[in-house]
């Protein structure tokens, strides 16, 4: 019985402790996987910087339209899984478990979140300070206030900084 509670323990910790930092797990839906993909509009060998990964699903449309890709997740089971997932992307794929708002954000063209409202202002100047290129940046239904999206696709929003 100690067993059962310590497992349950552990995933409840792994799973709610990134509310704190971040957003809960919610998968990307496929059509927005998709809209991600298009709007973010990158050509092959590009680089596109997942923050937040999941269980690897947008690293993976990344991979097969030929683009490199970083996921950062902090869940460590998530992590693993999405580890797991992207293994046959070797080369194109990473996976680096941890906080993606303690590091310096490698150059990338593109980049993913599905972040709750209250992060988007935060990471607006975290893409501001660090981007020194120009770089895009999709968000999974929430939007940065202050700024207006440069399109829109199911849900899925663009910004572009130049």
């Amino acid at each position: 019985m100690e067993i059962l509670f310590l497992a349950v323990f552990a995933v409840v910790l792994c799973f709610g402790f990134v509310l704190l930092v971040g957003a809960p797990y919610l998968p990307t839906l496929a059509p927005q996987t998709k809209a991600a993909i298009e709007l973010v509009d990158l050509k092959k060998g590009q680089h596109l910087l997942e923050l937040g990964c999941g269980d690897g699903r947008v690293l993976i449309a990344a991979a097969q339209q030929g683009l490199r890709a970083t996921g950062y997740e902090l869940n460590p089971l998530l992590a693993l899984l999405a580890w797991l997932r992207t293994r046959r992307y070797h080369g194109r794929v990473k996976v680096v478990c941890g906080n993606f708002w303690n590091v310096k954000l490698p150059p990338a063209e593109g980049i993913f979140v599905f972040l709750l409202p209250k992060y988007m202002s935060k990471l607006d100047k975290k893409v501001i300070q660090q981007s020194s290129k120009p770089v895009k940046l999709v968000s999974f239904a929430f939007k940065i206030d202050g700024k207006k999206p440069d399109r829109e696709k199911a849900g899925v929003l663009l910004y572009i900084y130049k």
